[in-house]
């Protein structure tokens, strides 16, 4: 859909859920010191047995409501190679939180400094990103509706910055999207006029910005999408409104990414949504019937499409690869012939888990949505109910140390 300069700043906190849009949203909320609380789950032996661990931050909202929309509830956004697990919640005043999941079931709820807390503006914090040292990286949502980049340190101090250039009204400013081992951290800026860009931040606090050739809105992809070696990965949008992807390598030379067989319509075209330490890179494409394919690109250039057996065919249906692990196996959602999501798991060798969260929805749009897997193949991510509410999810594979997959 088209929107307008400020209307697509305030989508932009979006987790790619429409298949042929080019954002979709959430916005954020709080500010103190960690707190702790333990989350009343199956235990753990149940959860390998089922592979799946269902769990909701304590203080979400039980209910959908206008103000927080497709985000109400719990939406688990990131995990690492310990098993924690980050992501976002909305509580019964619309303000949006942040937590921790520790390996062990504890969730920690958290705030993050200049995050507003007005009722029913889904403000907040917004955890995008955590690496393998317990390092988050978000952005928060303030109380004039600027946005904020954010890190959560391992201590649970914080530190926010914004991106040089961003402005400084409602919904403009800076949303961290992504973050390496070293810290460093990639995002997206709203300048003075509604223009979005893509940025790099150093562990130092040094930031570039970019934009592809062609490019009058840059969108760094969520969660998994700056390697160790300082590549990023992520799409634009250009004139006519086609979506292109983009891999940056470290000195900024910026490659343009288009799927064979992608569409070339407005909000058509090649997401690119993630890329490993190997520098293979993972996401989908939309084609001219606005069916989604997933793909793969090795370092070397090998192009790989995939579709999920059970993945639709027409409209709104299809596959969607949303991150890729430093094994290659690649893990995202498909839509079936009712537009009904469901996750799956993908080995280089075009083998397929597929699976569903018990309860998840089974109406359009609703049901299993993975977001990240970590080096075990563990999915984190979340499911939606019949009443449109989100909730979180991890799956295992049999068990975390088989790899990728094994026989129940």
């Amino acid at each position: 859909m088209k929107t307008s300069n400020a209307g697509r700043a305030k989508v932009a906190l979006g987790y790619l859920l429409v298949l042929s849009a080019l954002l979709v949203l959430p916005t954020a909320a709080g500010a103190q010191s960690a707190v702790g609380s333990t989350l009343q789950l199956d235990d753990l032996g149940k959860a390998r047995s089922s592979n799946i661990v269902k769990f909701d931050a304590p203080g979400a909202t039980t209910t959908v409501s206008p103000g927080c929309g497709i985000t109400c509830g719990t939406q688990a956004l990131a995990n690492n190679a310990e098993g924690e697990i980050v992501g976002a919640y909305t509580d019964s005043n619309v303000v949006s939180h942040g937590f921790l999941r520790t390996p062990e079931g504890q969730i920690i709820s958290f705030d993050a400094p200049m995050a507003g807390s007005t009722a029913n503006l889904d403000q907040g914090t917004f955890p995008f990103a955590v690496n393998n040292l317990g390092m988050i990286a978000g952005a928060v949502q303030d109380n004039g509706n600027t946005f904020h980049g954010f890190i959560r340190f391992g201590d649970g101090q914080f530190e926010n910055f914004d991106a040089t250039g961003a402005g400084t009204g409602p919904y403009q400013g800076t949303i961290a999207y992504s973050m390496n081992l070293e810290g460093v951290i990639a995002g997206s800026y709203f300048d003075s006029s509604y223009v979005e860009h893509g940025f790099v931040r150093s562990l130092f606090g040094e930031f570039t910005s970019f934009d592809p050739d062609g490019s009058i809105a840059t969108m760094v992809c969520e969660e998994t999408c700056v390697n160790a070696e300082g590549y990023i990965v992520g799409f634009f949008e250009d004139s006519s409104s086609v979506i292109h992807g983009f891999l940056r390598d470290p000195k900024g030379n910026i490659t343009t990414i288009d799927a064979p067989g992608a569409g070339t319509s407005a909000f058509y075209g090649t997401l690119v949504a993630s890329i490993n330490n190997e520098g293979t890179v993972a996401g989908y494409f939309v084609d001219s019937n606005n069916v989604a394919h997933g793909f793969t690109i090795t370092r070397e250039g090998t192009y790989a499409q995939f579709d999920v057996p059970g993945a639709g065919t027409r409209a709104f249906e299809g596959t969607a690869g949303f991150a890729i692990n430093s094994s290659n196996v690649v893990t995202g959602a498909y839509w079936d012939k009712n537009i009904v999501m469901h996750g799956f798991s993908r080995t280089p060798d075009n083998q397929y888990k597929t699976f569903d969260v018990s309860g998840a929805g089974t109406g359009a749009n609703q049901g299993t949505r993975p977001s990240t897997n970590n080096w075990a193949g563990a999915v984190a991510g979340w499911w939606v109910d019949a009443q449109g509410l989100n909730h979180g999810f991890a799956w295992l594979p049999c068990s975390e140390l088989q790899f990728p997959f094994c026989q129940q």
